[in-house]
């Protein structure tokens, strides 16, 4: 333990070397705070915890429950904040939560990987309303096809969710929609706005009530020429939902929803290659709540859920190895899932006790297309497969009050067609500490399933392993939060997650070239991620509002970048009149040991600011302008120069509220 100690006390040193900026911020924040203070108190907010105490989330135990009740690292988002950012993505989002990286190359629409506490995006799940969004085939999910503007709020487990969810070894992201209206009259609002390279994002959303029935309807379209060369980007959204009473006890509820990206990540000349992709993801769902007496209510849903996409790579022609646009490499995936998920709750006196039931079932067409570069390697022309899987599990879990104390045990047992079972176990416990601080603890083992194409599909110059077992992880976290200073909000957190069973590719002597550039995903050993997280918000004085964060990951063996450590750093500021006028600058840092690489970057800031102003509001109307400067200051973070993220560009929009 002394090690590790000394090991976070470089690396902080480290951080605060390298970014001055946020500690002279730091003292900024409490120099403001020291004079608010001197001032008095009549300018000030009295500041509840990070969220309401009480405020509601589903995410822990699958059924609503207290904040100050929930032992895992938890962060919320909500629409508000989704709404202040000007967002685009689920991407763009999700790159403002400390602790959790993001591997995108910023362009508008891109797609991206999610990396919880310095897990790989295969261990991440992703929800939609309940709805798994992770590519079967990859075991990873693409949000660029989920409407940003849909979303009333985002919940994160950071860290094992397995007794709860099955799969995700290294956290959930539960995106919940908006909800339905409560009024004849139909309310909601049109948004554009507009940007350099031709970007534009164009939303309708309405929600009301025809009789009965409670409705919300999203349409929307998104474009852009690419903010850099040889990109683009181009979709169209629509999504749909709606709530019917059945007496005063029982509701159904449906929803839908429908997207089609098309979109380039731009040319790789240092391969002579040109990336393009297509996605089509359509989704339905249906629901029943029936309350079945006071203490006990009833919940089931199911679901359809389809993905197609075709990844294509095609030649540049920039040597004489190849004609421009012939085909090098196409993979097409058609993916098809039904499920469903049914549960009990029942709460007497101090217990919150959940029962529930899932299943589902995923089909998987999979064809992989060679350029005659690769057949002149032996590599076939085309390779077609077909793989399924079946799934159930059944899980419980008991939150228990004992005054300052809350109790969670959880357990789950997951069935599976292609790798057999797993039990995952969890144990969590808060206890408030006064009046303002709350301490949150948790064990828990949770695993990752492998990808469907990992299995049983394969992929290019990849073999695929049909012994291959699921990753498994023990984590032990420990967090607290506290506002015992008065007018600083603090919350802390550390973690150790003991990872076994790995997953890594070797190589493999059989397959499509018998040499030593096949390989598959095997079952490696063991390995451990540790560190820590510190966020920091002011209230807010004078209109203002200042907040930092950050987030540091070692690993006992270098992760797949090739770095030991990774840390980051979160940085706003924020002005709110509270009539008419808002406005925040937000900086992101990101730093790990990939520079000596392909030209990468990843040590730098990108710093955007965004604001809006109300110009005209007569009734339930209103108009806003807002604006937005992305990457301020030329900031760089890629992975490789050939994906290099876009420098400062700006855009500005309207939005029409009735």
């Amino acid at each position: 333990m002394s090690s590790f100690t000394y090991l976070i006390g470089n690396t902080v040193q480290r951080f605060l070397r390298k970014c001055s900026f946020f500690s002279v911020l730091i003292l900024c924040c409490f120099f403001a705070l020291q004079t608010a203070r001197a001032q008095g108190e009549s300018d000030m907010e009295i500041m509840g915890m990070f969220y309401s105490e009480e405020e509601l989330v589903v995410t822990a135990t699958r059924h609503p429950k207290p904040l100050s009740q929930v032992a895992e690292n938890i962060t919320v988002i909500t629409a508000q904040e989704i709404r202040e950012m000007n967002a685009h993505t689920v991407a763009e989002v999700i790159n403002r939560v400390p602790g959790i990286f993001v591997s995108f190359n910023r362009d508008f629409g891109a797609p991206s990987l999610f990396y919880i506490q310095g897990s790989e995006h295969r261990h991440v799940l992703v929800q939609l309303d309940g709805v798994p969004w992770t590519l079967m085939a990859e075991g990873a999910a693409i949000t660029n096809t989920i409407p940003v503007g849909i979303i009333e709020r985002i919940e994160i487990i950071k860290g094992p969710a397995s007794s709860a969810w099955g799969s995700s070894l290294g956290g959930v992201i539960n995106i919940i929609t908006k909800d339905v209206g409560y009024t004849k009259r139909p309310v909601g609002n049109i948004r554009a706005s507009f940007g350099e390279r031709d970007t534009r994002d164009l939303r309708l959303e309405v929600q009301g009530k025809a009789g009965e029935l409670g409705y919300y309807l999203f349409a929307g379209r998104q474009h852009s020429k690419g903010l850099k060369a040889s990109r683009y980007f181009e979709t169209d959204l629509f999504y749909a939902k709606g709530s019917l009473p059945i007496g005063e006890k029982i509701t159904l509820g449906f929803s839908a929803g429908y997207t089609r990206p098309n979109n380039s990540i731009g040319d790789f000349p240092p391969q002579d290659v040109h990336f393009k992709s297509r996605f089509r993801t359509f989704f339905t769902t249906a629901n029943i709540t029936a309350a079945l007496s006071r203490n006990l209510s009833f919940y089931a849903s199911m679901h359809v859920f389809k993905q197609k996409v075709i990844q294509g790579t095609y030649m540049l022609g920039s040597t004489n190895s190849a004609r421009k646009g012939s085909l090098f490499f196409k993979q097409s995936v058609d993916e098809k899932t039904v499920g469903g998920t049914a549960q009990l709750v029942w709460k007497p006196g101090r217990h919150t006790a959940v029962l529930g039931f899932d299943f589902d079932r995923g089909d998987l067409d999979q064809a992989i297309y060679a350029g005659d570069s690769l057949q002149l390697q032996g590599i076939p022309g085309s390779t077609k497969t077909h793989p399924d899987e079946e799934r159930w599990a059944v899980f419980f879990n008991d939150t228990i009050v004992f005054g300052r104390w809350s109790v969670t045990p959880g357990l789950r047992y997951d069935h599976n067609s292609r790798y057999g079972s797993f039990v995952s176990p969890s144990l969590g416990v808060t206890r408030r500490l006064g009046d303002t601080s709350l301490l949150r603890l948790s064990v828990s083992r949770g695993f990752t399933a492998p990808a469907l194409a990992t299995t049983s599909g394969g992929g290019l110059l990849t073999a695929s392993n049909p012994s291959l077992n699921p990753e498994e992880v023990w984590t032990y976290q420990a967090g607290i939060e506290t506002k015992a200073l008065g007018y600083v909000f603090l919350k802390a957190a550390v973690y150790v997650h003991e990872v076994d069973e790995l997953f890594e590719k070797v190589r493999y002597q059989e397959g499509f070239l018998a040499g030593s550039f096949n390989q598959r995903f095997e079952n490696v050993g063991d390995t451990s991620r540790q560190g820590f997280e510190l966020e920091a918000e002011t209230v807010r004085f004078h209109n203002f509002t200042f907040g930092a964060g950050f987030a540091y990951t070692h690993y006992s063996d270098p992760d797949e970048a090739g770095s030991r450590d990774r840390y980051m750093s979160t940085v706003f500021i924020k002005y709110d009149d509270r009539q008419s006028f808002t406005a925040q600058l937000f900086g992101h840092y990101v730093w790990f040991d990939v520079n000596a690489r392909n030209n990468a970057s990843y040590d730098d800031f990108i710093w955007s600011f965004d604001c809006a102003k109300t110009l005209h509001t007569v009734g339930p109307t209103s108009t806003e302008l807002f604006f937005t400067a992305h990457n301020l200051f030329n900031g760089g973070q890629y992975a490789t120069e050939s994906n290099e993220n876009p420098q400062r560009w700006i855009e500005a929009g309207i939005r029409f509220s009735f």
